[in-house]
């Protein structure tokens, strides 16, 4: 299907979308080990907990610009680091967890009433995936078209608009999964761990010498096989997670831990994306940038817009098991640190280094901005100078500041981030 870019009211349309975060961030105490307190914040429609009690997870309202997303995340980090403060708590601005004590040191999140079965679920995943993985915090970025760009599409599809939403999003998400692998490479942030978390993890020493992001890595937060999915129809779509389900290899769709996930309106089930449809995409694969207050640069949200556009330009079959199997390998090699060595599969001959497969994809994102949306050449250019110069890498960055007495220093940002103070760098 695609999106026609020469169509004068698509075109007319085309750089508008919506979007917004989910970001995880663990409370920890001044010693940099894992809180123990209850969650703070029960009463907060922007703000909500993950798999640890201790765990914060910001949910940001829907905006279709950059900035207004980020001046709201900025307001929530006000309201959070103002309770800690009262608490004695910081919030810890990395991926990868601080001091650990094992797994007794990690609490499960506590619900109660109507939402007793939460808890219940947390203590079945602590059980299957052990709890040290569901140490990692990352960021969700959740995107969909504009209405008027949908309503531009669908005008023409001959479907109804529920449907052609339905087709759009399907075919971005499966084009999201087999590129996905780039965001991974230019994003990753997390690749520095403390001893307590390789030890009590089972990761091995050189864990955090080998990864730019261990979450995204073969050693992250994945399912323990690669699910192939049916992106034909969001009924296909629903059969292939049920048998997944059927199966006993999955409880529910919550427990598919895939870069992307295909989301409805309101609560995220099967019931509801047949009954509802599509409402928008979530990309699962940002890292916790600690360089930056809110965990993430302007310049990637926009880039991120950029390329979910710029895929919808492909003309490209929709993945088969080999293609779904090998992109998913690929966005695990994409967050190793070595980007010379390391060679992901391109599906067109012998794979290819990471550094010149995303410097390749950005010289073919950059000439469809060219074309289309010049507006975004900057953040293009943002992104190749990360190719060009690997000093310009987030975890080349995270890396030399942080590496050395990684709790200490990582204490040190925290507080200076609950003070409202911007790391320079």
């Amino acid at each position: 299907m695609g999106l026609d870019f020469n169509n004068s009211q698509i075109k007319k349309h085309i750089a508008k979308a919506e979007f917004g975060l989910e970001k995880e961030s663990l409370r920890v105490k001044p010693d940099g080990s894992l809180a123990h307190t209850q969650h703070p914040f029960l009463n907060d429609v922007n703000i909500d907990r993950d798999f640890c009690e201790n765990q914060i997870e910001i949910i940001s309202d829907v905006f279709n610009s950059a900035d207004e997303l980020l001046e709201q995340m900025s307001g929530i980090h006000d309201r959070i680091f103002s309770t800690l403060a009262e608490r004695n708590e910081i919030l810890w601005p990395f991926s990868n967890p601080p001091v650990v004590h094992g797994e007794d040191d990690v609490p499960v999140a506590e619900f109660t009433g109507e939402l007793q079965s939460k808890s219940v679920y947390r203590r079945y995943l602590a059980e299957k995936y052990g709890k040290m993985k569901m140490l990692f915090s990352g960021i969700h970025f959740n995107f969909s078209f504009s209405g008027d760009l949908i309503a531009a599409v669908c005008s023409e599809s001959g479907e109804t608009e529920q449907e052609c939403k339905n087709s759009l999003y399907m075919e971005l998400a499966a084009k999201l999964v087999k590129y996905d692998w780039l965001i991974v490479y230019l994003t990753s942030a997390s690749p520095v761990m403390d001893s307590s978390f390789i030890r009590y993890s089972g990761f091995g020493e050189n864990a955090d010498k080998i990864y730019s992001s261990v979450r995204c890595s073969k050693v992250g937060y994945w399912n323990d096989f690669i699910p192939v999915l049916d992106y034909s129809s969001v009924e296909n779509y629903v059969k292939s997670v049920q048998k997944y389900i059927d199966s006993g290899n999955l409880k529910s769709v919550s427990e598919l831990y895939y870069p992307v996930r295909i989301k409805p309106r309101g609560k995220n089930t099967l019931e509801a994306l047949t009954e509802k449809g599509i409402n928008h995409v979530e990309l699962r694969t940002l890292d916790l940038n600690p360089l930056t207050r809110n965990g993430i640069f302007k310049e990637d949200i926009e880039f991120i817009h950029l390329f979910m556009l710029y895929l919808m330009s492909l003309d490209e079959a929709l993945p088969d098991e080999n293609v779904q199997i090998a992109s998913v390998l690929n966005i695990k090699k994409a967050a190793m640190y070595d980007d010379i060595n390391n060679c992901i599969e391109l599906f067109r001959g012998s794979p290819v280094p990471l550094k010149t497969a995303a410097g390749e994809e950005l010289e073919r994102i950059e000439a469809f901005a060219e074309k289309y949306l010049s507006e975004f050449l900057d953040v293009v250019a943002y992104q190749k100078a990360k190719i060009k110069d690997e000093k310009n890498r987030y975890s080349f960055k995270v890396r030399k500041l942080f590496e050395e007495n990684y709790v200490e220093k990582g204490i040190k940002l925290a507080t200076e981030y609950e003070k409202g103070v911007r790391l320079n760098v």
